[in-house]
């Protein structure tokens, strides 16, 4: 054999056996890893991997002071309200004091069902027990047993005020020439889900049937088709008014006193509605053009109604809501009784949603009304008592402000349509500054980096194409040109939206099924 050929077969045979036992060597690493691993796993347990902490988002579910939806609330200082010290206290500590005879621990709804709950029933007890006959004693006697929390709905500086009253009317027992108009008590056909149909107190808003037989229920009569004589000639009517106008402001007001022929009272008050809502005959004017919005008031609606006979009887149909009535047992002296059982104070009782509030609760109102004239600014800084409700009255700053009965106080109550300042009276137990230093911090804002990696601009021409809002295209043009002049921007800028910087997904476990994990098994022991 040439020499060159027996190099090459010994090159070749060395190189074979280094391959050889590579593989060997390899093969035992495996086995002996395997066999490691084997031990460990049934004699050593691998010990668990510590887990991250959870993080504090979402936050725990931890009893926050009070929760009314979709609305926005201020911590003050006595010192903080305007008027505060100017008030008669004493004169909110009787209606207080009013209100309590009806607070206790078995009638009153349950914390988690209402902004305050039972927690006036601490304050009533003390005050139950104080004949208060100071002005100053009284001042203090709600600054030690209160807490001011300014509250309006969400998004908004202020709460709204209208003010309603008690009419005083003519009327007879009888029908006759001059007295046609029925003033009607509840049919005993009027049926409202959960309630019995001779429960003392129905709701005010929500649905309301005709029961016809045992089963069948159908949507109760509107205002026009009562109107039209429907359910007269059943034995409903209490008494007999002059014009309907009469009767569709008693209804709006909830109650009324109507002076009988032979010069005695009856006294009427809120007892059911037919289950229509509330449609605001002023506004349907002001839509309509026919009265302007910064002239409205109940005395022009009456003027108006007075002048067209044929268009008040279609006006009033707008509104097919209708008031029943009960006779209660008051005198001349007496206030009218609110939705709470108490006799209202006038220029003290305010109505309240009584879905978001509890009867009871004091309220601070501050602001400029129409108090002396039409176009009066009188300082109207007074704290009232929750003491009665309305279907028109809906939010967490919205009130009915009672000024009273008789024509007086419905020239002042009819011309109120106004923003107010609601501050209002928490009982100490339900402090939310106290409380909320229990609440966890929310989490460090993310990092530079990471607001890097997800920028929160959307491009400059974008916003300019963009159309305008509803609330831009209804702003006056001195808000418009009081605003101030846009910045000039670069071709490529961007422009930074409010929304919050997301965090990245962690990534998801995937468990496998036992398919996939037999597939698996199954291709490592082939290869």
């Amino acid at each position: 054999m040439a020499p060159e050929a027996r190099i090459k077969l010994a090159f070749w045979n060395c190189a074979t056996a280094l391959c050889a036992g590579a593989v060997a060597l390899s093969s035992f690493s495996l086995t002996a890893e395997a066999a490691r691993r084997h031990y460990h796993g049934r004699h050593h347990p691998t010990p668990p991997v510590a887990t991250l902490p959870a993080r504090a988002l979402p936050y725990p579910n931890l009893s926050l002071p009070f929760d009314i939806p979709g609305t926005q609330y201020l911590p003050l200082a006595w010192t903080d309200i305007a008027g505060w010290s100017d008030d008669d206290h004493l004169a909110a500590y009787k209606a207080f004091r009013v209100s309590c005879k009806s607070i206790t621990p078995q009638n009153q709804p349950s914390p988690d069902a209402k902004a305050i709950g039972g927690s006036l029933n601490e304050p009533c007890r003390i005050a139950k027990t104080l004949e208060l006959t100071d002005n100053a004693r009284a001042k203090a006697f709600f600054e030690e047993h209160f807490s001011p929390l300014r509250i309006s709905r969400l998004g908004e500086p202020d709460g709204f005020v209208t003010g309603y009253y008690e009419p005083i009317l003519d009327g007879s027992r009888t029908q006759t020439d001059v007295y046609t108009v029925p003033v009607y008590r509840r049919p005993s056909n009027l049926f409202v889900r959960g309630f019995k149909q001779d429960s003392v107190s129905l709701p005010n808003k929500g649905q309301v049937f005709r029961k016809i037989g045992r089963r069948k229920l159908v949507p109760y009569y509107d205002r026009g088709e009562i109107e039209d004589g429907i359910i007269a000639g059943r034995g409903l009517e209490i008494c007999y008014l002059k014009d309907s106008t009469d009767l569709l402001f008693a209804q709006i007001q909830g109650s009324a006193r109507i002076k009988l022929e032979d010069g005695t009272t009856v006294r009427i008050n809120y007892d059911a509605h037919n289950g229509y809502p509330y449609t605001a005959v002023g506004r349907i004017l002001i839509e309509r053009g026919i009265i302007p919005k910064e002239e409205m008031s109940m005395q022009k609606i009456r003027e108006w109604m007075a002048q067209n006979p044929d268009g008040a009887k279609e006006l009033r149909r707008q509104n097919r809501s209708y008031i029943f009535f009960r006779e209660v047992n008051l005198s001349d002296k007496d206030e009218a009784v609110g939705a709470q059982g108490v006799p209202l104070t006038a220029g003290r009782s305010i109505a309240v949603d009584k879905a978001l509030h509890v009867y009871g609760t004091p309220f601070f109102i501050e602001g400029q009304l129409p108090i002396d004239s039409d176009r009066s600014k009188t300082p109207f800084h007074r704290l009232m008592i929750a003491q009665d409700t309305g279907s028109a009255i809906v939010g967490p700053a919205r009130a009915d402000l009672y000024f009273g009965a008789g024509q007086e106080a419905g020239r002042v109550s009819g011309r109120l349509r106004h923003p107010m300042h609601f501050v209002m009276l928490v009982p100490k137990s339900l402090d939310p500054v106290a409380r909320g230093q229990r609440l966890p911090v929310p989490d460090p804002r993310p990092s530079e980096k990471i607001a890097k990696l997800f920028p929160q601009t959307v491009p400059a021409k974008d916003q300019k194409s963009a159309a305008p809002t509803a609330a831009a295209a209804k702003a006056p043009e001195t808000a418009k040109a009081a605003a101030p002049a846009a910045v000039p921007q670069a071709k490529d800028a961007t422009v930074a939206v409010a929304n919050p910087v997301p965090l990245p997904e962690p990534r998801p476990v995937i468990k496998q099924n036992r398919e996939q994990r037999k597939h698996v098994r199954r291709r490592a022991i082939q290869q």
